[in-house]
């Protein structure tokens, strides 16, 4: 009788909100931005990676969002370092060609 209503119970997928646009959605359809013990801001395409970590959506204009409000300076809570903002301008201007 337990496994019957094991089977039954729904799995759960962890939400996360879209530092950008506030919209939530499941962990696997947004990327991770990651501070780094050692203080870098880098993508983290694994999920899993050491440090606090933001979440935006996989599109050019939560990017934009996020990049040019400073939305991941307030969500990393460290300023981000300017060869790793380029890098992330870069991933963004990446998505313009795909969409």
């Amino acid at each position: 009788m337990a496994e019957a209503k094991q089977a039954l119970r729904p799995k759960h997928v962890p939400l996360r909100t879209c530092i950008a646009c506030r919209g939530t959605e499941a962990k696997r359809g947004l990327v991770r931005v990651v501070r780094t013990p050692e203080g870098r801001v880098e993508l983290d395409a694994t999920g899993k990676k050491n440090g606090r970590g933001a979440y935006v959506h996989e599109t050019r204009a939560c990017w934009d969002e996020a990049l040019k409000k400073e939305r991941l300076t307030r969500a990393l809570k460290v300023s981000v370092p300017a060869e790793d903002l380029e890098q992330l301008k870069a991933h963004a201007e990446g998505l313009a060609a795909q969409d």
